[in-house]
């Protein structure tokens, strides 16, 4: 059965048709499925009128003006843009085009609200991208979003410090021989790295894979671990974008409109690419593992999940969503075997490198942002936000939700792609911590799935992630005297925020 009885991108029912406007000006928008005939593609669905090659680069170009104007702001000397500038920026951390464009503004409100309009006019480039994909060739995308990742590349992190945060875990094991799943970057307080650090009482949260693998870059210089990492980070991004392409095709749909769909999110290229963090480097195995599933290559399909799941948890998610496409019973024991095979070495090499601990989930997951769904739930019940009650039933409730997804899969009542989307929305609505680059968890699953909804959902999730987080947000809510997390619950939120901190 259809999911949703979606059979386009973007589509409608099929021949729905909608006009705006009249007269000689009417914009006609042509929602309903349409095959290229001889082609394995199916194209986007969403076909507007004016929308046409010129538009599309239009909106490439706006896009890369929008991470062009950003990199220069953050580079040109401490601002907010780069939280860590603060305690010092040095030119190795503000790259390349330091003082390249001489002084700046730095005035702080000055540049939130510019920064909230540049990701305003990239939200519009991006659905005008989006609806004139269409008219764009592959190769103009692929040169678009090179060099997104190029202009990105050359700036310092913007908007938080996890990038720090991995050097810093780096640094504490390699370096300085304290486990970071049972020790803290306060542990390390003479190394050079501490003062651009943010979770300085925090035990890694990170997969032993993720950690190990950062190790080697804490015996080199830390101006060259710093930048070998970021390097690192956009060929991560680059791959993973190559196999939502990649995924897109196997499935027989248009990977134009995949990849744009991801690649052009302005949450994907501001706060996931932008502040270079790790996500991508879980996102490479499990987009491959949905590949190689795709392919029939179902041990390696395992092996590669194991390996997502290993540098960050939360791609567990996946693991009843696969096994459920692994059909028949014996393509599933070939997943699972891969799995084990993938497990062994990698629980060996854990226990070898940090004994039997593990990656500290449970912290980050007490503290509250102000627009997660658990806290919003808990303003609007009167409870000044989401006291640890209502955090255990949210986890109760996302349970529930993934349990009766993967039982519509298995009853063949959802495309399974669509159904994992779903399950990773309900563990994004389920989440205290809530930062806008979760959002990447799910646009690869909405971008190949069948799903319409979901593809809506994501987009809608997209908005409302980029208004919470956006800087001008914040300063409204302050000149109204709302304060969200102002609460004696919020209180004790931020006070757990502060020992996990400071």
């Amino acid at each position: 059965m259809r999911d949703d009885l979606g059979t386009g991108e973007l589509s409608a029912a099929p021949g729905a048709v909608a006009s705006v406007g009249a007269g000689h000006g009417e914009t006609t928008i042509v929602l309903p499925h349409v095959a290229l005939p001889g082609a394995r593609w199916r194209v986007p669905s969403l076909r507007v009128s004016f929308a046409g090659p010129v538009y599309g680069r239009v909106a490439l170009g706006s896009l890369f003006a929008g991470c062009l104007a950003v990199v220069v702001f953050a580079a040109a000397g401490p601002t907010v843009l780069v939280p860590s500038s603060a305690y010092a920026f040095p030119a190795w951390v503000a790259g390349p085009l330091d003082g390249l464009f001489g002084h700046l503004i730095a005035d702080p409100l000055t540049l939130s609200y510019g920064l909230s309009a540049v990701v305003v006019a990239m939200t519009v480039a991006y659905v005008v991208a989006l609806a004139s994909v269409r008219m764009l060739s592959m190769r103009t995308i692929v040169i678009a979003i090179v060099a997104f990742h190029v202009v990105l590349l050359l700036g310092p992190p913007l908007q938080l410090t996890d990038l720090f945060n991995y050097l810093g875990y780096a640094r504490l094991g390699a370096l300085h021989h304290l486990s970071p799943y049972s020790h803290v970057i306060a542990g390390e307080q003479q190394d050079p790295i501490y003062g651009l650090t943010s979770w300085h009482n925090l035990p890694s949260p990170y997969g032993p894979a993720f950690t190990l693998l950062t190790y080697p870059l804490a015996l080199l210089p830390l101006p060259v671990a710093y930048w070998v990492l970021k390097l690192a980070t956009v060929l991560a991004s680059l791959g993973f974008i190559a196999l939502v392409w990649r995924c897109a095709r196997q499935l027989g749909r248009d990977p134009r409109f995949a990849v744009l769909f991801v690649a052009a999110n302005p949450i994907f290229l501001i706060y996931e690419l932008g502040g270079f963090h790790n996500d991508v480097f879980m996102l490479v195995p499990a987009m491959a593992s949905i590949s190689l599933l795709l392919d029939g290559r179902d041990r390696r399909s395992g092996a590669a999940l194991i390996l997502a799941v290993a540098v960050k948890f939360t791609m567990v998610l996946l693991l009843p969503f696969l096994l459920l496409a692994a059909r028949p019973p014996r393509r599933r024991a070939r997943f699972l075997t891969g799995a084990a095979l993938a497990t062994a070495p990698l629980a060996a090499a854990s226990v070898a490198a940090f004994g039997f601990s593990i990656p500290n989930l449970s912290d980050q997951s007490t503290i509250l942002t102000t627009f997660s769904g658990p806290n919003l739930v808990g303003l609007s019940l009167g409870l000044g936000g989401a006291p640890p009650m209502l955090l255990r039933v949210a986890n109760v409730v996302a349970v529930v939700v993934v349990a009766i997804l993967v039982a519509a899969v298995a009853r063949g009542r959802r495309d399974w792609l669509s159904a994992a989307g779903f399950a990773t929305l309900a563990l994004l609505a389920s989440l205290a911590w809530l930062m806008p680059w979760y959002v990447v968890w799910l646009l690869p699953l909405a971008a190949i799935g069948s799903s319409l909804r979901l593809r809506r959902v994501a987009l809608a999730v997209t908005v409302f992630l980029l208004i919470s987080f956006a800087p001008a947000t914040g300063i409204l809510l302050a000149k109204l005297h709302l304060n969200p997390i102002g609460s004696s619950v919020g209180q004790a939120a931020n006070a757990r925020w502060e020992r996990l901190a400071h």
